[in-house]
């Protein structure tokens, strides 16, 4: 096959008209020709660091509107699926992804459960992480998120590092505001990378010892305004991601969205496209071909370098999108689960009063970092109660593998008005999460998702809708489309019931993330991010 077209010449930073011989899925020659074409052939993009389940659908599911918007590769790091099968959950996602033509390498999850303070369905030693990484398509260990841990030795995280430095693999981080001598042991340690930066001031600094940082833009979090700029100064050391995507925006676009904003916004062409894929590509050691002779035929076409519509995609010298339609096939139906609880009663939810002020968690729209604010307690009858006049919701966390009493909590910045919005996404270890107005209303949330076996549910004052999620209560068997569209369904009636959050689902599954500061609610109670430990929700002025 020969491919005539303007060549983004990313290893001599030059554009040029070119034919591009391909021969058995091997880019054979590149000949430089005098005829300018009407597109643009460059490298594919590669998401440097992403959690294919927030997506809530299959790899292959994944890939069937990924590569529509030019992605051939993806570093995956199934730690949702893992807290919740193990082992076995990863290797579900391998196989699962090998119905894919995308390049898609999986890490090893090192930090499963997350902390010691929460319930998950399953751990995963040092001996698994060996296994693991002794697999076809798993290639690094995945986010080291407990930071605490590898500063003050701790032995069992030490011994994981240790398998990761052993075979010669990367070794991912995840370190938000982690800066001076803590910062310099966890990078001696040997961690590579971190797409938790706070601030532009921390990404440098991290970068200053050694880091590679990626750039984030999902639907939970986002750093890419804050981030960017660093892709002036230091080009080679900058990688795009998404880490979390939820099916609506997968549809709306995926690193083309950051290439697109990148361009548009003044950053040299070539540096960002090294962003969007050859760093990485680099630093995994992925089997992704970067339009040289003797790579693998992984390309895009695109229109133009200013509307970057994608035309065709190729991965191994196949076209996998050309013409607005997508040659994948998605035939894999295997839905693993593990939910072993009850239905619960709504009086496991009443908190009786302790004192009159409250410890609350202050979310954040568009962030994964909390506040705790202190509040006065509304009460009823000896009981504290929802203060919706002032946005004082309750939350609860049930354990969905062993029947225990559900934590209780107060939130603020969710602005429901009545009802309740629950999940069974709750990361990283993925028990129920619930934030409501009401006893009952949260408890018939909690348990359409119980009788469910998982999924995402929200409680309108009067009527439950929800998505069930059949595989591990985080994906289900569908495609993007339709999750996307239960999704948006879910999210304008949490809307109409007050939220005004861009994403209230995605932003109340990291309410349960203990390792992201400053305040969150395990399974076990409410826990605070700074002291790494439990506090009760009861304020005392003697804690001042």
């Amino acid at each position: 096959m020969i491919l005539r077209s303007n060549l983004v010449d990313i290893h001599q930073n030059r554009i040029y008209p070119a034919e591009i011989t391909l021969i058995n899925g091997v880019i054979g020659s590149i000949k430089r020709t005098e005829e300018r074409a009407d597109h643009y052939v460059l490298p594919g993009f590669v998401d440097a660091h992403i959690h294919i389940e927030s997506s809530m659908v299959t790899p292959v599911a994944f890939s069937e509107v990924a590569v529509r918007h030019g992605t051939i590769g993806l570093v995956s790091d199934p730690h949702e699926i893992a807290n919740v099968l193990g082992k076995e959950g990863v290797y579900f996602m391998v196989h699962n992804a090998r119905s894919s033509p995308m390049k898609i390498l999986f890490g090893a999850p090192s930090c499963v459960p997350a902390t010691i303070f929460e319930s998950s369905g399953a751990v995963i030693n040092d001996k698994d992480i060996d296994e693991l990484l002794q697999s076809d398509n798993v290639g690094f260990l995945s986010e080291v998120m407990n930071y605490p841990g590898v500063v003050q030795k701790d032995p069992d995280v030490l011994k994981k590092i240790a398998v990761a430095i052993k075979q010669g693999v990367p070794i991912d981080g995840h370190a938000p505001g982690l800066r001076g001598e803590e910062l310099i042991q966890y990078v001696k340690a040997g961690i590579s990378t971190d797409h938790e930066c706070l601030s532009f001031e921390e990404a440098v600094e991290k970068i200053s010892v050694g880091m590679k940082v990626l750039i984030r833009e999902g639907s939970g979090a986002r750093n890419f305004e804050t981030l960017i700029p660093l892709l002036k100064e230091f080009p080679e050391k900058i990688m795009f991601c998404t880490d979390d995507l939820h099916p609506d925006d997968l549809l709306k676009g995926h690193i083309n969205i950051l290439v697109n904003r990148a361009v548009k916004m003044g950053y040299n062409l070539f540096d960002v496209i090294r962003a969007a894929g050859l760093n990485a590509v680099e630093h995994y050691g992925l089997d992704v071909g970067m339009l040289k002779e003797g790579d693998k035929a992984d390309f895009i076409l695109v229109d133009s370098l200013s509307n970057w519509n994608v035309l065709k995609t190729y991965i191994n010298g196949k076209a996998v999108f050309e013409n607005g339609k997508v040659n994948i096939k998605n035939s894999y139906r295997e839905a693993p689960n593990r939910f072993f609880i009850n239905k619960i009663n709504r009086d496991e939810l009443v908190v009786k009063a302790d004192r009159n002020e409250l410890r609350v968690i202050r979310a954040i729209d568009g962030d994964l970092v909390t506040e705790e604010i202190i509040v006065e307690a509304k009460l009823e009858d000896g009981n504290v109660v929802a203060d919706i006049e002032n946005d004082i919701l309750k939350i609860a966390v049930v354990n969905r593998y062993h029947q225990t009493v559900p934590a209780t909590g107060f939130i603020n910045g969710f602005k429901l008005k009545s009802g309740a919005i629950a999940s069974s996404i709750g990361h990283d270890c993925h028990n129920i999460i619930c934030v409501g107005t009401s006893d009952k209303s949260m408890a018939d949330a909690i348990n359409w998702l119980v009788e469910s076996k998982g999924g995402i549910v929200v409680h309108d004052g009067k009527n439950l809708f929800g998505l069930a999620l059949e595989i591990a209560g985080l994906m289900t068997t569908g495609n993007v489309e339709y999750a996307a569209g239960k999704y948006q369904e879910l999210t304008a009636i949490a809307r109409k019931i007050g939220s005004e959050m861009q994403a209230p689902f995605m932003t109340l599954s990291f309410m349960a993330l203990l390792v992201i500061p400053e305040l969150k609610m395990s399974d076990m109670g409410l826990f605070s991010g700074k002291t790494f430990s439990f506090v009760s929700k009861f304020f005392s002025q003697d804690e001042q």
